[in-house]
């Protein structure tokens, strides 16, 4: 049934608190943890089952249309609406002459469970923030009707000076960043000085764009009110953290709101809080009636923010041999003024490289436009091309094969911390991931492989992305008597196999069979305060899952008569066996979890219980890692690029499911490739407007761009980590960009260092 050699599996710790023993899930032994399973929702979602946000349909239902401010900053002087409200079908049109009164967002990390993007009022008054600021919100009863009835409202603006280049923002001054409490700044060594008078040095700038979020699923919600108690079914990745936000905004108690999103379709931090999901719901009260809102990809666009335009400084000074005396990583992200968190594009250099002496700064530039926002490894995605970048360009100035300058450079515990890592297997990737590669077959000169009018080059770099468990993590276990389990945590899957995964994790830890378990997820109603952001879920819930199971293995020994297998034995005697419980050191001490409940006289047991802080975080620099290879081929006479073979060799722990696993590095190695290659948000500097706001003049990587991505890993358990996983959606876009950049340099011998790299630049 589960334990293929007959032998328990313990509960563990209770914490995973520094000197714990690892997780005895680490050693389980039936192979289920790390196998390949399909999705548990795959078959509804091929038969187009899955109710996604815009699919729950309500008696009564209108639909929104928002319409958008054309200029940067300023106010509206004058809004006719009366076309528009005559128009047929519209039902209401909501402006800040008529909003209900609101509070603004609470910003994220301000309080535990705060979720907003910015702490702008929300249709309360004429004041206008960025272009492209919702101004109006019209209710029909089709979609059609609610666009049309918009493009006939009537406004003027009075203007007021507005930044709205990257230039401008920098000349009028930038702060110190701050994120969670801490100054993004340190200093280790007098690191200029060092430079200086380093042997070998390498000192450039490296510059991203502004990235917007293109989601298959646009951003959408359905919401209605009853009575007092609002309904929102959304595309979101923070239910309870959003369920809260709303309540604080209108004023209500946390439980007369309720968030649900039980499929979303793509998220990468966009699908967190922001204003449309507050504009509906105030139209719905308005209107009295449910209201559905799915923003246009143009919508998408104007109110949701994507990845902030950097400049970075890359220094690094060498000895002769390779090894770095002094890392300098400083530089500028744009930012509006009144959003929750950086760019922070200095974390992969805290952590990749020892060196005698570090300076690592980030400074903010703020600009009047839609507030940035998470994008996949915020920060660490374009921070790591700028590092691995410079690494490369230093092991061409010392005519050294970049893995060896990379390996030469491994710290032995944390550079700028001082900590200890948890497990950290770098090395043992890049070796293996080069014998994969055939990196043994790249010619070091640049320019030197071709095939008739195309530069072929090889390129390598070091993807990482921090370790995080989030406080608040809760589950509920409910056993009936005949096994089956149903968990219930307040956490997300937006296609990355989370209810597949942990619908594993759980059948190994109480032994059952997986048709016996149900996780239910993605409802604010139930335990947990998780977000599903920083790779951080797959742990979270994994921690909570273990307390709760914990807990329920204590209340079933209670409930064991004096003459059966289990009577008095503590839950440090019993681990899980064959749908039950066993005494770890005596197997055939057996009695199965129906056995228990029936002596007791139960149909059922319901356990809640919330993980332990995580302390771990607190005792050992925690991340994953990985090794990137590229081959690429550039068309000498074109500059066209094409990526023809791309492997990620990653070490991250335990890997929970190989087949989910492998989709979402190919995932984020495909973004990568847009990153490097042909993703770019273009504002009209003019006056702050986003340019190409579609799908069709908005770049992503197609079928055609994308190479067949090989992917391994090592799959070493990180012994202070729940299951001895750490996080992996977000690591394989980290070292992608700078590897295609690397090979583009070797195939071409031209250094780019402004993203992306469009033909233009390689002719």
């Amino acid at each position: 049934m589960s334990n293929a050699l007959n032998s328990p599996i313990g509960l563990g710790p209770e914490s995973w608190a520094p000197g714990n023993k690892p997780d005895p899930l680490i050693q389980n032994s039936s192979g289920r943890i790390g196998a390949s399973v399909s999705r548990v929702d795959g078959p509804l979602k091929v038969r187009g089952k899955a109710t996604f946000a815009a699919e729950f349909a309500l008696d009564g239902m209108v639909y929104a249309a928002l319409v958008f401010s054309t200029i940067p900053k300023g106010r509206i002087a004058m809004l006719d609406t009366s076309a528009a409200e005559a128009a047929p079908g519209v039902v209401l049109v909501m402006t800040h002459l008529n909003a209900p009164r609101m509070r603004p967002m609470p910003l994220f990390g301000t309080s535990e469970k705060a979720a907003g993007v910015d702490s702008l009022p929300i249709m309360q008054d004429d004041r206008v923030h960025w272009n492209g600021q919702a101004i109006a919100v019209v209710l029909a009863e089709t979609r059609e009707q609610a666009d049309h009835a918009g493009s006939l409202i009537r406004v003027t603006y009075e203007a007021e000076p507005a930044t709205t280049s990257f230039e401008r923002a920098k000349a009028n001054g930038t702060d110190t960043a701050w994120l969670f409490g801490h100054e993004l700044h340190i200093e280790i060594g007098d690191a200029e000085a060092v430079l200086a008078a380093a042997p070998m040095s390498v000192d450039a700038i490296y510059r991203t764009p502004y990235q917007n979020h293109n989601a298959i699923e646009p951003h959408a919600t359905t919401v209605v009110w009853h009575g007092d108690e609002l309904v929102m079914h959304d595309a979101s990745q923070l239910v309870v953290h959003q369920a809260w936000s709303l309540a604080h905004i209108f004023g209500l108690e946390e439980e007369q709101v309720r968030v649900t999103a039980p499929y979303v379709g793509g998220a990468f931090g966009g699908k967190g809080f922001w204003s449309h999901q507050v504009l509906a719901a105030a139209a719905a009260k308005l209107a009295g009636r449910p209201v559905r809102l799915a923003l246009s990809r143009e919508g998408v666009y104007r109110t949701v923010g994507g990845r902030a335009r950097t400049e970075q400084r890359v220094a690094i000074g060498a000895s002769a041999d390779g090894h770095f005396d002094a890392i300098i990583h400083t530089g500028t992200a744009v930012s509006s003024r009144d959003k929750a968190s950086p760019e922070a594009f200095t974390f992969p250099t805290q952590s990749t490289y020892a060196a005698g002496s570090f300076e690592i700064d980030l400074q903010l530039a703020y600009q009047d436009m839609v507030a940035n926002s998470t994008m996949r490894a915020p920060g660490e995605a374009v921070g790591s091309f700028a590092l691995e970048s410079a690494v490369d360009e230093v092991a061409v100035a010392l005519g050294m094969d970049p893995i060896e300058l990379r390996i030469r450079n491994e710290p032995d515990k944390d550079p700028t911390s001082g900590m200890p890592f948890s497990s950290r297997h770098l090395v043992e990737a890049w070796r293996a991931g080069a014998e994969r590669f055939g990196w043994v077959e790249r010619n070091p000169t640049p320019g030197a492989v071709r095939d008739g009018e195309w530069l072929v080059g090889m390129g390598c770099a070091a993807a990482t992305h921090l370790y995080v468990r989030q406080p608040g993590g809760a589950a509920r276990i409910t056993m009936t008597g005949n096994g089956n389990v149903t968990v219930d945590v307040a956490a997300h899957d937006a296609g990355m196999g989370t209810a597949t995964a942990q619908t594993q994790v759980i059948a190994e830890r109480l032994a059952l069979d997986p048709q016996q378990v149900s996780f239910r997820f993605a409802d604010s109603r139930m335990p947990g305060l998780v977000a599903a952001l920083g790779s951080s879920q797959t742990v979270t819930v994994g921690a909570a899952v273990a307390a709760a199971q914990h807990a329920l293995v204590g209340e079933l020994l209670k409930l064991v008569g004096p003459d059966t297998p289990l009577a008095g034995l503590t839950t440090e005697e019993v681990g899980a066996l064959d749908g039950g419980l066993a005494k770890l050191d005596e197997p055939t001490r057996h009695q199965s979890y129906g056995s228990i409940l029936a002596q007791a006289g139960r149909d059922e047991i319901s356990i809640e219980a919330s993980a332990p802080p995580p302390l771990e975080m607190m005792s050992w620099s925690m991340h994953s890692y990985g090794a990137m290879f590229c081959e690429v081929r550039v068309n000498a006479v074109t500059g066209e690029t094409r990526v023809s073979r791309f492997l990620g060799s990653m070490d991250c722990g335990r890997v929970l499911n190989s087949k989910t696993a492998t989709s979402q590095f190919r995932g984020g190695i495909i973004m990568g490739l847009g990153l490097a290659l042909t993703e770019q948000t273009h504002f009209d500097e003019r006056n702050g407007r986003i340019m190409n706001p579609s799908m069709a003049e908005y770049h992503i990587p197609v079928h055609m761009d994308v190479p067949q991505i090989d992917v391994i890993w090592t799959d070493i358990p990180d012994p202070h980590a729940p299951m001895g996983a750490r996080g992996i959606g977000e690591l394989s876009i980290t070292g992608t960009g700078a590897a295609v950049a690397n090979a583009i340099f070797n195939a071409t011998g031209k250094r780019i260092r402004d993203l992306p790299i469009t033909p233009d630049k390689l002719m």
